[in-house]
């Protein structure tokens, strides 16, 4: 029998899920939703190994079938791919793919260097891209598969001072939408997720004033938590949602409607 066909009696552990940038505040926070379930979890990064250690160590407490660690930059191909051959050794097929890795930039666009450009286009969209087409060939093959890409409120509106950072996430969302009419028919979703302003270390930059400014803006009246970002993605990810594609669930506390 076909995996899609099997998708709606699937058991925790049949969901393998690989979270990119897994040792930040919003990628830790998911892998260890899916871990709680008793799902398989492989969580990527590229410097931070010690922090990646200790979100593995949490997911093997909250009960996981299984918990990997993957180190490459994702911005290079080659390195992406020798990530998905190490895991197919290991017996870890992602049909879950969450493409949460990410950096920001802050400051005028008249200040920003080639190099700055790069690296956040670098990681932030071609990593998106290439992990994407690393991993979406076995999701198309079993005929099951959930893509989940991490944007952000300002991938939506724009923000001032963050303009390359913006064009990035504004680009993560077209790509979602593009690649889910690409994929429909093969049993694989492509959403993403773009929080609003979350208590992550990518708000230390501001000021405890300037983050309690932030949170007076928004409705409900606070910065996001990690884990509510990783209830969305969870959502996205499970075999019911399937008809849920090309979508940008926005978690932003009424902050923009």
């Amino acid at each position: 029998m076909a995996d899609g066909e099997q998708k709606g009696r699937r058991k925790p552990s049949d969901t393998a899920v690989l979270i990119t940038g897994a040792s930040g505040g919003i990628g830790s926070a998911i892998a260890e939703r899916f871990a709680a379930e008793g799902c398989r979890v492989a969580l990527h990064y590229s410097a931070s190994a010690e922090a990646v250690r200790a979100a593995a160590d949490r997911c093997t407490s909250l009960g996981a079938a299984q918990v990997l660690t993957a180190r490459a930059n994702i911005s290079d191909q080659a390195e992406v791919l020798r990530m998905r051959d190490e895991l197919t050794k290991a017996g870890f097929v992602p049909n879950v793919l969450v493409n949460n890795a990410g950096v920001a930039h802050y400051g005028m666009l008249q200040d920003v260097t080639e190099a700055d450009w790069d690296r956040v286009m670098n990681i932030n969209l071609k990593g998106t891209f290439l992990c994407s087409q690393a991993f979406m060939g076995e999701m198309i093959s079993r005929r099951y598969g959930r893509i989940i890409n991490i944007s952000s409120i300002w991938g939506l509106v724009g923000a001032s001072c963050e303009v390359v950072y913006s064009a990035a996430k504004g680009g993560i969302n077209a790509f979602t939408k593009a690649l889910a009419k690409e994929l429909a028919l093969s049993g694989v979703s492509v959403n993403a997720v773009a929080p609003g302003a979350v208590k992550t270390a990518m708000l230390d930059s501001f000021s405890e004033e300037e983050q309690r400014g932030l949170a007076e803006e928004i409705p409900v009246g606070r910065l996001a938590e990690p884990h509510e970002i990783a209830e969305a993605v969870h959502f996205l990810a499970l075999p019911a949602s399937g008809y849920m594609t090309g979508q940008i669930l926005s978690p932003n506390g009424g902050w923009v409607t």
